[in-house]
């Protein structure tokens, strides 16, 4: 289903109760960096914990430097962080704290990423990665109702060759994984560079996604799709610069998982009203709103909505299209995804719009 157009239609005037109906409606995240979820609190417990020493005094002295002048300089400063995660039960405890806040907000299935070569290049064994944050998941699904899949991410600015060792660590225990995906730098690192490394994730029965036209040009899209085969494109905010990718992206149903709030603060866009995620609905683009590494850059899935909301007074029915959305693009059986659609539907109903009455 693609997405509605920002403007029109709906409800009538949009005032604060939409704000708080997106917020409270059910829904998927489906780009979300768990290494991203590291709060300064936790960074701090667990480099106590083992009895690490982290570049900053206190919390509020990395909450302070996370002001980001561009990509590279969020990775610096991210990859530094991860240094406090060694053991499973850091992992665990990364995972679960993420989950708690995506609960409170709504999500009801997230689709989670992990950098396994972030933690590998350090010394800590895969194994170790995978078992802490199985944990975690397990807990989440059990204490919170909330299922989640985990997408292994491939670095991009390392080499094909590194992210086949990665690949090769991780055949032993394929079933407890649910993805593969590329993330970090852009630039420089078009999504070419991995085709037979993707070409072998596919054959694995995994499907695959793939960061693209962020801070890449829209050309990373068509790449992406066309060599790396990839299901959905992660970000994506930039195929409005191109006519022919965007019309592709609505004609074949691709979803874009889009990261507001992290687009912000990597100064993709000057300024939330600068954003293109109503020219990419307006299109008919699958859109969808998610977090990225909410620890970093100001805030969860409800942050992102809010500040949307504020930039762009959607109403209602777009905030249903973004939800349903995230459904449709979900990496879940049909049955599970087809619940979760009429579990939001009947959330929009007891609010008083029916969904059936907005435009698909």
């Amino acid at each position: 289903m693609a997405g509605t157009g920002a403007a029109g239609g709906g409800l009538g005037a949009v005032d604060d109760g939409v704000t708080a109906l997106a917020c409270s409606m059910p829904k998927a995240e489906l780009h979300l960096h768990i290494e991203g979820a590291l709060e300064p609190d936790l960074a701090f417990a667990l480099a106590r914990r083992n009895r690490i020493s982290l570049p900053w005094a206190d919390e509020a002295a990395l909450t302070a430097a996370k002001d980001f002048q561009d990509l590279q300089s969020f990775l610096d400063l991210y990859y530094a962080c991860a240094a406090v995660l060694r053991t499973p039960e850091d992992f665990r405890d990364l995972m679960l704290a993420y989950l708690r806040r995506a609960a409170a907000d709504g999500v009801v299935h997230a689709e989670i990423f992990f950098d396994p070569q972030t933690h590998t290049e350090r010394g800590v064994a895969y194994p170790v990665v995978l078992e802490g944050l199985r944990e975690g998941m397990a807990l989440g699904e059990r204490e919170l109702g909330v299922t989640s899949g985990l997408i292994l991410c491939f670095l991009r600015h390392l080499t094909e060759a590194q992210g086949f060792l990665a690949l090769d660590a991780a055949l032993g225990s394929l079933d407890l994984i649910d993805g593969f995906g590329l993330d970090s730098g852009e630039r420089g690192n078009p999504p070419g560079k991995f085709q037979r490394l993707f070409e072998r994730c596919r054959a694995l029965g995994k499907p695959v996604v793939a960061h693209a036209a962020e801070e890449g040009p829209p050309s990373y899209i068509t790449e992406a799709l066309d060599l790396l085969k990839v299901r959905r494109i992660d970000h994506g905010v930039r195929a409005v610069e191109d006519p022919a990718v965007l019309a592709r992206l609505a004609r074949e149903g691709i979803a874009l998982t889009v990261c507001p709030l992290s687009n912000l603060r990597l100064r993709v866009f000057p300024h939330m009203a600068a954003h293109t995620l109503p020219g990419l609905l307006a299109a008919g683009v699958r859109a969808t709103i998610n977090s990225d590494d909410p620890a970093y850059f100001g805030g969860y899935l409800n942050d992102n909505i809010r500040a949307v909301q504020r930039a762009f007074d959607f109403p209602p029915r777009t905030w249903y299209q973004l939800a349903r959305n995230s459904f449709e693009a979900a990496f879940a059986p049909e049955a599970r995804r087809l619940q979760w659609i009429a579990a939001l539907d009947a959330h929009f109903r007891a609010a008083g719009a029916d969904p059936q009455g907005f435009p698909r």
